[in-house]
């Protein structure tokens, strides 16, 4: 979307898709003659919102990856989630959230500054914007969130390389990787003047003081580009430069317990409100329709995908059905604030069946091992599901719309075709800068300390190899 076709659809003060809790954006607070005070609802929903995208990664995400490999590969994949958690949250406070979240200077369209480094500047009585005026929420408040979301799209990469790097490169991969990439993706995404200065400025200079991707009229409610396809382009080029398992294609590679795997998506569907609803920044309806969307969206996808399998194979799967899950969850994060709950259901329909295509067909054809199915899940899911965001918006497709600040928050729809370009700038952005990015932080470790481990710990298993201990003593 243009800063021209803003105009014309009259959003003389919106440039791009800053909306009401349409974007997980933020800003500081302006000044006022009376500054707005918190409320206690809107940040008891953003603590419990953050504690459940928490639950998403330990143990949602660690028993889900966990019990998809094989036996001898399980403890090393529950501690890979549980570490990279750990390095990912103090690496945010000290420099993740001043990277994401400050004005950049000359750089500001691309990655934030480090004025906020090392937390400077936030207590218990800072606080910062949501998406209505005179709406705030406690800033150390949203420093946890956001943390959170930094940990799981780092933790979601593994899952193309499982059973074959080493756990020292993937150390070094969390503190570079999200510094790099996830960082500047976020800011470029999420960063702009907030809507107190939106509903006072011309859109010039509320484009001029945001993220790159955000100008460009970009939709993301919950992290379709930040978090899937940023994860997914680093899982697809993680998996290429750490090459095929051994023995990938000539034995058995079956999950050892679909069980964990049943327990870990359960678990992420549940999280994943916090994610979808808390994105929101609010409690209010707009909360509610992410929650809606975030039920409805994921159980058609859940139901799609194994009643593609039954058609196909004559029996419907476990690992079928959680991959549908999974599957919607990530179609509808960009779009979860925007759709409405019809609009949810046809994009679960229609992006279990691209999925499995990638994760069959695709892969198949083109022979990369992405062990997990991390590219051909949650970056082809993010993808679809950020494309369809621009059309589900509509309102005359029951979407909520796009927010007009000057108009006493009015929802406006700029067109199908604008808002397709807006959304295919922050798909292509996302690509080119997370695939460029991932690369150049797989290629550093690779010829400093190397991504594999060596022939025998392979065959021998990351749980002894590598940390000495076992899943299962039996």
């Amino acid at each position: 979307m243009t800063l021209e076709s803003l105009k014309k659809a009259g959003l003389a003060t919106l440039a791009g898709a800053g909306t009401l809790a349409m974007t997980a954006g933020v800003a500081w607070a302006q000044a006022a003659p009376a500054a707005p005070v918190p409320d206690k609802g809107d940040t008891a929903w953003m603590l419990v919102s953050t504690v459940l995208v928490l639950l998403m990664i330990v143990p949602g995400l660690a028993l889900f990856y966990g019990g998809l490999v094989r036996t001898k590969n399980m403890l090393s994949i529950l501690t890979q989630t549980l570490v990279i958690t750990c390095i990912v949250m103090v690496v945010w406070a000290l420099w993740g959230y001043s990277e994401a979240f400050t004005d950049g200077a000359g750089l500001n369209a691309y990655v934030g500054g480090f004025t906020k480094a090392l937390l400077k500047g936030v207590d218990p009585s800072t606080n910062v914007e949501t998406f209505s005026r005179g709406v705030v929420i406690p800033e150390i408040v949203f420093v946890a969130f956001q943390m959170t979301f930094a940990a799981i799209t780092t933790a979601l990469v593994i899952g193309s390389f499982a059973e074959r790097m080493k756990f020292s490169a993937i150390c070094i991969f969390s503190v570079l990787w999200p510094t790099l990439v996830y960082f500047p993706i976020a800011h470029m995404v999420w960063w702009w003047p907030g809507p107190e200065f939106a509903s006072t400025h011309a859109a010039d200079a509320t484009a001029a003081g945001a993220g790159f991707i955000w100008a460009k009229g970009a939709l993301d409610f919950a992290g379709g580009t930040v978090v899937h396809i940023n994860a997914g382009i680093a899982a697809l080029v993680g998996a290429i430069l750490c090459g095929k398992r051994l023995g990938y294609k000539s034995e058995s590679m079956a999950p050892h317990s679909l069980t964990m795997t049943m327990i870990g998506a359960s678990l992420l569907w549940v999280g994943w409100f916090g994610f979808n609803a808390g994105s929101n920044l609010e409690a209010n309806g707009y909360a509610g329709l992410a929650m809606i969307n975030t039920f409805l969206a994921t159980a058609a996808a859940g139901i799609m995908w194994p009643a593609i399998e039954w058609i196909h194979r004559g029996k419907p799967s476990l690992l079928g059905a959680a991959s549908g899950v999974v599957a919607g969850l990530v179609a509808i994060t960009p779009a979860a604030g925007f759709a409405g709950p019809m609009g949810a259901i046809v994009l679960g329909l229609i992006v279990s069946p691209i999925c499995l295509f990638f994760v069959s067909v695709v892969k198949n054809a083109l022979g990369y091992d992405d062990a997990l199915d991390v590219f051909g899940v949650h970056c082809i899911g993010g993808i679809v599901g950020a494309i369809a965001t621009g059309i589900l918006v509509n309102p005359a497709l029951g979407g909520a719309g796009i927010v007009d600040y000057t108009a006493g928050g009015a929802a406006v729809y700029p067109g199908l075709v604008p808002q397709v370009i807006s959304q295919l700038w922050g798909v292509g952005t996302t690509i080119v800068w997370s695939g460029i990015g991932s690369l150049i932080v797989f290629g550093l470790i690779k010829v400093t300390i190397g991504l594999r481990v060596k022939e025998e710990v392979e065959r021998e298993g990351l749980d002894i190899g590598e940390h000495g201990e076992r899943a299962y003593n039996m």
